[in-house]
């Protein structure tokens, strides 16, 4: 982690941003106090990737099988209405 002034911080951004961009913490200082953080952004890919990784998940591929459009719709038991009546009926 790598602390600096506000000052310091805006006379060598590039330099610090880099440092984030290679997973660094960043901890910006007023008069020596902290005031803000600047951490690397959050990567939905990469973290998608380890828990496939770790078998906890499997990443589709957006292909849907051929015929899939063709298939038959599942037809619900009961209408919507009567469904409600029954839950209201059994008190849920």
């Amino acid at each position: 982690m790598t602390t600096a002034g506000i000052a310091q911080l805006k006379a060598r951004f590039s330099e610090y941003l880099a440092r984030v961009k290679a997973g660094e913490e960043v901890v910006v200082t007023e008069h020596g106090r902290p005031v803000a953080r600047i951490v690397p952004a959050f990567d939905a890919d990469d973290h998608l990737r380890e828990l496939e990784r770790q078998g906890l998940v499997r990443i589709g591929t957006m292909k849907l099988p051929p015929g899939f459009f063709d298939l038959p719709r599942p037809t619900p038991a009961k209408s919507v209405l009567e469904a409600l009546i029954e839950e209201r009926r059994e008190g849920r």
